[in-house]
């Protein structure tokens, strides 16, 4: 369908498995790829602690285990199956190691399985063509925040701050139509978020994350480690920039030594501090900040980042939309993009040189 035809709005099946490896989010959104008309239906299918440890395992690879993609294909189609309604899905699969400006990007899981499994057309594969094109293949849902942002009738620019693995920041003028236009969006990586926190927890308490951020509430940030951090080669460049859940992966050997209060409460710092100064760069100044992903409902976090950022800091909720599943429904609305030829990413989202699209097409 040509890009200047406007199209049907259908039911989409999205689909996320992130950083966090906690689990696999399916959403239903209701959408042409241009406009958000409805949301609809949700499920959460949880990894077990075995199953997050083989996912952990394969961190860094470039070619996942077999077991690991059979676990991937199946966790998504159990999710799937959770959810009716849907007449095409778009899955991001698991990322497992990304290096834009050297051996690409890797997402695992293959979108003709779920095609075989669930009878629809699944579009996968989203990042591929924004590194080949000499983007960042990331953040992607940018353009999915420009419609949300739309959606709620924001009339002033607004920040999305999604806070995974990985944070990553989203400043959307909602007054520009077209989010592939100059100045309707600037996105990028602010940091590491939840993944050094979620790793100390793992390795010190065996708990998956710090709930609340009671365990950091408790403790002292290091100062010195903080501004050693701060001075990260990272925090230098210019945004589009993006990351992988293990580029600050050293940051649990400087905290070695603090006690775990200590060592949760200079990581979670951490991560505040990357908002902080990754806010510096907006055009201008947004009138929130709304925050969606699991570092949503860490408390300590929350107040470290509103501590340092000059405007109101909430979660998305209160907008009346759903951080969970922010991300998979993010993907239900690139899906439709692709299936339309519409772009998906553009210079001031991954730094590729011009608007373009990408993913691949799988039929039912």
């Amino acid at each position: 369908m040509s890009a200047k035809n406007k199209a049907t709005p259908i039911w989409v099946a999205g689909c996320m498995s992130g950083t966090s490896l906690d689990g696999v989010d399916v959403a239903l959104l209701h959408t042409d790829g241009e406009t958000i008309f409805d949301f609809g239906d949700s499920y959460f299918r949880a990894y077990s602690k075995s199953e997050q440890a083989l996912l952990r395992s394969q961190l860094g690879l470039w070619a996942a285990s077999e077991a690991a993609v059979e676990l991937i294909e199946t966790a998504h189609s159990e999710a799937l199956s959770q959810v009716q309604g849907f007449e095409m899905v778009g899955f991001h699969g698991q990322t497992f190691a990304h290096d834009p400006q050297g051996l690409g990007t890797y997402q695992a899981g293959d979108g003709g399985v779920l095609a075989q499994i669930t009878g629809k057309p699944v579009v996968w594969d989203f990042r591929s063509n924004d590194v080949k094109m000499g983007g960042q293949g990331a953040p992607l849902a940018p353009f999915f925040h420009h419609a949300c942002a739309r959606y709620i009738k924001a009339t002033e620019p607004v920040v999305f701050l999604n806070l995974g693995g990985v944070g990553n920041l989203t400043w959307v003028d909602p007054l520009i139509e077209n989010p592939a236009d100059t100045g309707a969006l600037l996105a990028f990586d602010t940091g590491p978020a939840n993944a050094p926190i979620n790793d100390l927890m793992q390795t010190r308490l065996g708990k998956s994350y710090d709930e609340n951020g009671d365990l950091a509430a408790t403790g002292q940030v290091d100062a010195a480690l903080l501004g050693q951090f701060m001075r990260h080669s990272y925090f230098l460049k210019m945004p589009p920039k993006s990351l992988d859940r293990n580029d600050f992966h050293d940051v649990l050997a400087q905290v070695a030594h603090l006690n775990d209060a200590d060592a949760a409460a200079t990581l979670t710092a951490m991560a505040a501090a990357s908002v902080a100064q990754g806010m510096e760069h907006c055009p201008r100044p947004p009138a929130r900040v709304l925050v969606c992903g699991g570092g949503s409902k860490n408390a300590t976090l929350m107040a470290m980042i509103a501590a340092g950022v000059d405007c109101p800091v909430v979660p998305i909720e209160t907008v009346g939309l759903d951080g969970d599943m922010l991300e998979a429904q993010a993907f239900a609305y690139l899906a439709m993009r692709v299936t339309r030829g519409l772009p998906t990413s553009c210079p001031t989202t991954t730094g590729v040189a011009a608007a373009i699209g990408g993913g691949r097409v799988s039929r039912g």
